[in-house]
């Protein structure tokens, strides 16, 4: 479809947006449409970029960042939902305003947000030598938050069911590309980069560690107080309440709860309850050759 088309495409909750492929990276049409503009984007220096393979921890992080670039002030990161305090770069919702228009109207410093590939990031963030969080989940885990996430996002392609999502996702034929790729890719590229790498399982392990992690990155010094409070606003259950948070603020044509909660369950291990003992043996045999060349390593359990 041609952009002029993609326009007059409104959500009425019966049809989803249309894909197509941009350097072999499965896209929603929108994004396809204005790839170059995407592609050309002007990071600045002090930009923050938090940069994630879709559904591995994104709105957390988010939070966090939020909420230690406010030194805690609940407040202030309550004034406007995720979407718009942290743009989304590459995301086209037809009738809403793009993640790029977004990004181009806030004043500095930004923090911003992506599910590039490193090889699809435009290529000023790291000419620009931006600082970039990048934060990674175990494929299990992930592949279980992505179905239900497609489930009930009309802007991405109906996932199908469970056994045939599995299939997808294993083949890479999902938006943003294969799994292995992503994390792989951001991983070679985190020592030639100011990228601070992380687990979602680490996150949920140890938070306060991490969020004092993500703090020093940042370049701000939190003292215990804050860093509890920014622990108690961003633990699943107080996120899962907070419309600002929780993505309810989004049209029900785009993203309806009532087929699967934005915020599901953000545990390790779900997993378990989804794959068969084929399927998980299945899985096991295809990471062991695709994870062969690099020293990356997840918990799929605690």
């Amino acid at each position: 479809r041609a952009l002029n088309k993609m326009e007059d495409f409104k959500f009425d909750g019966k049809e989803r947006l249309p894909v197509n492929y941009v350097k072999g990276i499965m896209q929603p049409v929108p994004t396809c449409d204005i790839w170059d503009q995407i592609w050309n984007f002007q990071a600045k220096p002090d930009d923050l970029l938090i940069a994630t393979y879709p559904k591995a921890g994104t709105t957390w992080t988010q939070e966090i960042v939020d909420l230690i670039q406010n030194e805690g002030d609940v407040d202030k990161s309550q004034r406007a939902p995720t979407h718009i305090r942290i743009p989304f770069i590459e995301w086209v919702i037809p009738s809403i305003r793009t993640g790029l228009e977004q990004a181009k109207q806030m004043s500095s410093p930004r923090t911003l947000k992506t599910h590039l590939p490193i090889q699809m990031l435009p290529p000023s963030f790291l000419e620009k030598n931006c600082k970039i969080i990048y934060v990674a989940r175990n494929p299990k885990d992930n592949m279980v938050s992505y179905y239900h996430f497609q489930r009930m996002n009309k802007g991405l392609p109906d996932p199908g069911n469970w056994e045939e999502y599995f299939e997808t996702f294993l083949a890479g034929k999902v938006c943003w590309g294969s799994w292995h790729d992503h994390v792989k890719g951001w991983w070679k590229a985190k020592d030639q980069h100011r990228i601070l790498y992380l687990f979602y399982e680490d996150l949920k392990k140890n938070p306060k560690h991490e969020i004092q992690k993500l703090a020093e990155f940042i370049g701000k010094n939190l003292d215990y107080e804050v860093l509890d409070k920014i622990l108690h606003h961003t633990s699943f259950d107080v996120m899962k309440q907070n419309p600002m948070a929780n993505y309810t603020t989004i049209p029900t044509e785009i993203m309806n709860h009532s087929v699967s909660p934005f915020m599901r369950k953000g545990t390790v291990g779900d997993w378990k309850n989804h794959f068969t003992v084929a399927q998980n043996e299945r899985f096991d045999e295809d990471y062991k050759k695709k994870m062969a060349d690099t020293s990356l390593t997840f918990h799929f359990q605690f």
